[in-house]
C-alpha cells in the first residue's frame, strides 16, 4: 500500500480514506494521483477508492496541501 504526505503528513490508504469519509471505513484500495488540481488551492488531489459500509464503494479525492476534499457520490 502507497503512503502518501498530505497537508505534512504521512498517510496510509485507510487515514486518506477516514480524512475523506470523516469516520472509519471498512476497506482502502492504495492511493493514486486524481490528475485534476485543487478548486480551492490549485494544490494535488490524490484519490483513494474504500468502502464506508459491506454495500458501499466510494473513491474520496483530497488535496495534498488544504482541507478541500469530495467524493463520487451523486
Amino acid at each position: 500500500m502507497s503512503n502518501r504526505v498530505v497537508q505534512g503528513r504521512m498517510v496510509t490508504p485507510e487515514k486518506l480514506a477516514e480524512l475523506v469519509e470523516g469516520e472509519s471505513v471498512l476497506e482502502a484500495e492504495s492511493i493514486t494521483d486524481a490528475d485534476r488540481d485543487c478548486p480551492e488551492c490549485g494544490g494535488d488531489v490524490i484519490s483513494v477508492g474504500y468502502m464506508p459500509s459491506v454495500t458501499e464503494f466510494v473513491t474520496g479525492y483530497k488535496c495534498q496541501d488544504c482541507d478541500w476534499s469530495d467524493d463520487d457520490r451523486e
